[in-house]
């Protein structure tokens, strides 16, 4: 009995929770992970606690967790303070700086990083042979019942598993966390206001074979939970235009692993001023970085004539504009005269219905294109249905690199589960093999495929101008864009499909499909250039709208796309915003509104010594009644380096801020 005492109360030491604090360098973010009885973490910013404990674990189907009552048998950190260069990006370098603490398990490790902008944990397994996870409990246990920006799933609602099959696109909500849409899951990044002014932005990185979560509030609480979309048992060819895989049933795990594992990051950024949201770099930072030896130089930037958006209208032209090689020839010649490096063929080049890519409609001729767009210094990019890419990857990414051809725009993926996932993976390296860079339409948010393969040019995942050719009147665009930079581009570049040019005011919109519209002003279309993220970057509008808007096509042709430098200058979410980037010695910033009227004075303190000369664009007087009223000036930069701006309802401000000595090269 007396040895029977001493083994229960060293198993009870054994087991007796401890906690291990982890700090940001700055000092100001504080996680304390507890462990022995299971595991939870809490963290705080600047004394303020906001996340309360939250307990965290992985489930195996053989009955294996990754938590529990376990003691950690080793406890080891680090500290990284390194630049990263970067390719197709922001910025041409990212400060990689934070804390790290690994705790170490019999079979598992849990690795948590502090940044100063936000902390990150993952599991990592040390199993051997193949398993299934069962399920992850991932939960965010909010301090307090503050107010959320959800992004919750639009189509599919009759059931929360239904609502899986989804394309990420949705305007926010904003609500208290207790007063969840029961009905509803959530897609990332989420907002969460909190104390102080503070954000809190929850989101995933480096996932490249394992599902994506979602998000869901299971008791009407503080606390929001993850949800996972189970693998796939059984698929159907199905959905739009026979292009997609619709998932009929599905296994009892979420993800099938094998040896050992780094699972994704969990992330919680952090920001002390809305602005800096927009400007935060934590999914690129965690991300598996590309192969060093690789070379990426043949993965160009540029603007790309899109002409889906505009119905391939074209006026002014002896031929009938349609999806024929006349039109594309015309897109082509405008792309040329204006120095658009890119024309995109969008859905209908291909036989509808077939799923087969090497099935042509007898209208176009692919050949003749690519040959005349080479001769003219333009590359094509072709739309593609996901599983016509898909069943054929390997071929059609061979047989139109070989025909010259740039890229693929793939689409209608609208899933998340680890089978499609691992179909981005694939797609991102078998078109990287090729030459070919990838445009993700119908998709989640990045996770940082972009910086494992910089030829991941854009994803979608976000609400964008498409949706004004039929949304009705009460959508509030105009909101949505002064919100998304906060939230789903803190995730990395979004294709969002700007530059129209019919504007409207918020009584003067209405949904056209072939002259489609945007909500608010023209030079809100300009700033969004500058202030949306996006490598390629579609002119979504016709050429022969651009063709009477000279300066604007001028303008928009010449922005930057990936950049040295990015500053955020101001903002509050869902009220305006204003960013500042810089491409060698010259500056651009961009600034939008709500549908309120707003003067700003811009600090551009930031801009090193020197005399400056500004080419401005910005609302014209009578811009609240013809939302494409405009006006273009070049002004001498104040010494003090202060911009006084105003915008009207729903408008914008743009410039190029340009050395003096360089103003006229």
């Amino acid at each position: 009995m007396t040895i029977l005492a001493a083994m229960l109360i060293a198993a009870s030491a054994f087991a007796a929770p401890k906690n291990y604090e982890l700090k940001s360098p700055d000092g100001k973010l504080a996680v304390t992970v507890e462990a022995g009885e299971g595991i939870s973490y809490t963290l705080s910013h600047d004394g303020d606690l906001l996340l309360d404990k939250t307990v965290i674990s992985m489930a195996t189907v053989s009955g294996e967790l990754f938590g529990g009552i376990q003691p950690v048998r080793k406890v080891t950190r680090r500290t990284v303070s390194q630049t990263i260069p970067t390719v197709m990006y922001k910025k041409a370098e990212v400060k990689d700086e934070f804390n790290e603490m690994t705790l170490k398990f019999k079979k598992f490790s849990l690795v948590f990083r502090a940044y100063d902008d936000g902390m990150a944990y993952r599991f990592v397994s040390h199993l051997k042979d193949q398993y299934q996870i069962e399920q992850e409990f991932v939960n965010f246990n909010f301090a307090e019942d503050w107010n959320m920006w959800a992004g919750y799933v639009a189509h599919n609602t009759h059931s929360l598993e239904g609502q899986y099959f989804t394309s990420n696109e949705a305007q926010y909500t904003y609500a208290p966390l207790s007063q969840w849409n029961k009905d509803r899951i959530a897609f990332l990044p989420l907002m969460v206001d909190g104390p102080h002014g503070k954000k809190i932005v929850i989101t995933e990185a480096d996932n490249r074979d394992y599902p994506c979560f979602y998000l869901y509030n299971n008791e009407g609480g503080k606390q929001l939970s993850g949800r996972f979309p189970a693998v796939p048992k059984n698929v159907k060819q199905g959905g739009h235009n026979m292009l997609q895989m619709v998932v009929e049933s599905t296994e009892p795990y979420i993800a099938r692993c094998e040896g050992e594992t780094e699972f994704p990051w969990r992330i919680v950024a952090v920001s002390e001023r809305d602005v800096q949201m927009a400007d935060n770099d934590m999914v690129y930072r965690l991300a598996k970085p590309a192969d060093p030896a690789a070379d990426w130089s043949w993965v160009k930037p540029g603007k790309v004539a899109w002409d889906w958006w505009n119905d391939w209208n074209l006026y002014g032209v002896d031929f009938r504009a349609g999806i024929n090689n006349d039109t594309y020839k015309y897109y082509i010649d405008f792309a040329s005269a204006n120095g658009i490096e890119y024309v995109i063929l969008d859905e209908g080049w291909n036989v509808n219905l077939k799923a087969d890519l090497f099935q042509i409609i007898p209208e176009i001729d692919l050949a003749e294109l690519a040959s005349y767009a080479e001769e003219r210094n333009v590359g094509l990019i072709l739309w593609a249905g996901y599983h016509a890419f898909d069943r054929d990857m390997e071929k059609v990414c061979k047989h139109y690199s070989e025909m010259g051809f740039k890229g693929f725009k793939i689409d209608f993926m609208d899933r998340a589960d680890q089978d499609m996932v691992q179909f981005h993976t694939r797609a991102a390296e078998t078109a990287a093999k090729y030459h070919m860079m990838v445009d993700f339409h119908g998709t989640y948010k990045p996770t940082g495929l972009h910086r494992t393969y910089p030829n991941v040019v854009n994803y979608e995942g976000v609400f964008g101008l498409e949706n004004m050719k039929w949304a009705p009147g009460h959508v509030d665009q105009v909101k949505y864009d002064v919100t998304v930079p906060y939230i789903r581009m803190m995730a990395g570049p979004m294709d969002y499909t700007q530059g129209a040019m019919r504007n409207a005011t918020r009584g003067n919109y209405r949904a056209v499909n072939s002259e489609a519209m945007s909500q608010g002003t023209r030079c809100r279309q300009l700033a969004q250039y500058v202030i949306f993220d996006s490598p390629i970057n579609m002119l979504c509008d016709s050429p022969s709208n651009y063709m009477k808007e000279k300066e604007c096509t001028e303008f928009i042709a010449a922005v930057p796309e990936i950049w040295d430098e990015t500053v955020g200058i101001d903002g509050k979410v869902g009220e305006y915003i204003a960013m500042a980037r810089r491409k060698g010695a010259d500056w651009y910033v961009g600034a939008m509104t709500d549908w309120s009227e707003r003067d700003m004075t811009l600090d551009l303190s930031f801009l090193p010594e020197g005399s400056y000369k500004v080419e401005l664009y910005r609302d014209g007087i009578n811009a609240d009644r013809a939302a494409c009223d405009y006006k273009k000036e070049i002004v001498d930069l104040p010494a003090d380096r202060k911009l006084d701006i105003h915008m009207m309802p729903g408008g914008g401000f743009v410039a190029k801020i340009s050395p003096f000595f360089t103003f006229f090269d």
